[in-house]
């Protein structure tokens, strides 16, 4: 009988401990890892893949991604998955929450999250957990239940709804959210939401540390008002207008007002996301000086590390918050390799071009909001970011390590004996050029079109099952639900 169910031979593993990779062999046990060292003898194992070299990295645990929205959730646990597998994710922390969009359904999770969780189970090639986001007092009331029941352990505020929709600004914002009548989503709907994770931190405490809240930190009031002056001047046009449209202020004064609020309520596990421009990231670090008690995670976009509104192929790059100018793209270099940047996603959300595009086609304010990406975050942070300083290492903590440990998936993020068998294997000197027709994920475009990548996935493994093999996904679908916290166990 074999030792092993799998080995992976002749790797470079990568740490996020900072050490250089290593030259070893990974072995396979129950869809975990049993053995790391060299020279492990293929014939103890029922299967052997080959790594020709190449480096093997933590896979990716992307932290930011959002199934269902522009789509069935059945197609997209499918065809965005295959697209996490073909970039070497193998976790897909993605949001959702009530109201248009996703089910286009309001009401209690407790009867959204099963229809949601059904709708998954057994589609994605990768791993999946939600981060769910309380839309109403009623939501507040179920944290307890999400926390239990389903293994929710990470919430979602999105800030500039209370006076903006997803696109833009709106009049229907009770309609759109569905909540219900006499209810408000705005700064005390917030605040309250705080309260009310802080209070199931208490409840449950051997599961404080792994339950947090993230932020959309945009301003509605100066959203409006500034997409009022950039159309009615009508100096600027595409991306660059819906950057002038959603000013970097917006995103700084909304990071300084959900930090006073953490302060207030005594939340002290706060994520703040994707961080788009300079001035969000220095407000993000005055805030955590200010109150050093809060723990502040901040996250970036590959989008925004990659692309300016200058570089972004059309606007099919039109997100939330916008790509901005090739001078924030440089400041976030600067804070990511600084270490102030806890983690790189890709605020995947795949829309296709029959609805992303509005009329006129060339109209960034008729366009919708999102792109998928997930598939770059890799070999997009590898090829932009060695080249400044960034260590291996580095990319391995902020991909997978870091992310894995502040949303509770305990046995995911690190190559080491005991954790899930997450491998991606990357040839570190293979150029090839980002064409959206050769991707897995169902949208036809990208910004990206045309970025030349220095380094490219070739293999990924989810718990010791290959789902992408020398380049192209295989198998059938073989992720799983994550309860969170996630210590390995089967369901």
């Amino acid at each position: 009988m074999a030792a092993y169910d799998l080995l992976i031979k002749n790797v470079h593993v990568v740490t996020p401990d900072g050490g250089e990779p290593e030259p070893a062999d990974i072995a396979v046990s129950g869809g975990r890892i049993s053995r790391i060292a060299a020279g492990l003898p293929a014939a103890h194992a029922a299967a052997v893949v080959d790594g020709a070299g190449r480096h093997a990295f933590p896979g990716v645990v992307d932290a930011h991604q959002h199934w269902g929205i522009y789509h069935p959730v059945e197609r997209d646990a499918e065809s965005e998955s295959r697209a996490c597998a073909q970039g070497g994710v193998t976790t897909a922390l993605t949001y959702t929450r009530t109201g248009q969009y996703y089910l286009n359904q309001g009401g209690p999770y407790a009867d959204f999250l099963p229809k949601l969780l059904a709708a998954a189970e057994g589609r994605a090639y990768v791993d999946y957990a939600f981060h769910v986001a309380p839309m109403s007092r009623q939501h507040i009331g179920e944290l307890p239940q999400l926390i239990d029941e389903f293994g929710v352990s990470s919430f979602k505020i999105f800030m500039f709804y209370g006076g903006f929709g997803l696109h833009g600004a709106s009049s229907s914002q009770r309609e759109f959210l569905m909540i219900p009548d006499g209810e408000f989503y705005d700064y005390a709907h917030f605040e309250f939401v705080m309260r009310g994770v802080q209070a199931a931190r208490l409840r449950f405490p051997e599961l404080a540390g792994d339950i947090s809240l993230s932020l959309h930190c945009e301003t509605a009031e100066i959203m409006r008002a500034y997409t009022e002056m950039v159309q009615e001047e009508g100096r600027l046009s595409g991306l660059e207008a819906y950057s002038a449209a959603r000013p970097p202020h917006s995103e700084g004064l909304a990071v300084a007002i959900a930090a006073y609020l953490a302060h207030e309520t005594g939340l002290p596990a706060i994520n703040l996301l994707h961080l788009s421009s300079a001035k969000a990231m220095e407000s993000a670090l005055t805030m955590a000086r200010a109150f050093p008690h809060i723990d502040f995670r901040r996250e970036v976009t590959i989008g925004h590390l990659l692309a300016s509104y200058d570089t972004a192929s059309g606007i099919g790059g039109k997100v939330n918050p916008p790509l901005r100018s090739q001078d924030d793209v440089a400041r976030l270099w600067e804070h990511l390799l600084a270490g102030d940047v806890d983690w790189v996603v890709s605020d995947h959300a795949c829309c296709q071009e029959e609805t992303k595009f509005g009329e006129p086609p060339d109209d960034v304010f008729a366009a919708k909001s999102g792109f998928g990406g997930t598939e770059y975050v890799l070999p997009g942070l590898i090829t932009a970011g060695v080249p400044r300083g960034l260590s291996l290492a580095a990319v391995a903590q902020l991909t997978a390590a870091n992310p894995a440990r502040r949303f509770g998936l305990h046995n995911k993020g690190i190559l080491a004996e005991g954790y899930d068998a997450d491998v991606a294997l990357v040839d570190l000197d293979d150029p090839w050029t980002v064409h959206a027709a050769d991707s897995q994920s169902a949208q036809e475009y990208t910004p990206f079109e045309g970025f030349a990548m220095t380094a490219r996935v070739t293999d990924t493994f989810v718990r010791g099952t290959r789902v992408l093999a020398d380049g192209t996904v295989a198998g059938q679908p073989a992720g799983r639900y994550l309860r969170r916290p996630y210590h390995g166990q089967a369901d």
